[in-house]
């Protein structure tokens, strides 16, 4: 008999609730989708490259600002996803942000698309790939007047 390390891992019922009731906590924030296709559709928006994000985010302190000024509620709609595990007046509840408080940056869509997709979000994955496609459709139909 093989040891306890080849065995696969055998989770009690009341783990494999934990696990399933933070894979749904997060869920597709729709007024957040809304102004993300609003604003693309306005051309407000960064065509930048993937990994410009880690850059381009706001700051915490940027974030806090935003809040200060705003509300937290307009914070909310800059992201798509909501985690209900959080409270509705926390920064916490609010993933995936898809923009600096005033455009829609190209590389947030992909790295919400991304982290979306690794963590099963799968309605939160599709929002970004869509904002993603508008976006890069946008670029493609500039470009074609252009010519």
């Amino acid at each position: 008999m093989g040891s306890a390390r080849d065995r696969p891992l055998r989770l009690l019922t009341d783990e494999r609730d934990v696990l399933g009731r933070c894979a749904m906590a997060v869920k597709l924030s729709r007024s957040g989708f809304s102004l993300a296709k609003k604003l693309v559709s306005e051309g407000r928006l960064v065509r930048d490259d993937r990994d410009a994000w880690s850059e381009d985010q706001p700051s915490a302190e940027e974030e806090n600002r935003f809040i200060h000024a705003h509300g937290i509620k307009a914070f909310a709609k800059w992201h798509l996803g909501i985690d209900t595990q959080h409270p509705e007046d926390t920064k916490g509840r609010y993933k995936f942000p898809f923009g600096d408080f005033n455009r829609v940056h190209r590389c947030a869509a992909l790295s919400a698309e991304s982290r979306a997709g690794q963590y099963k979000h799968f309605d939160i994955e599709r929002a970004a790939a869509r904002l993603h496609e508008m976006i890069d459709g946008k670029k493609h139909k500039v470009r074609a007047a252009a010519a």
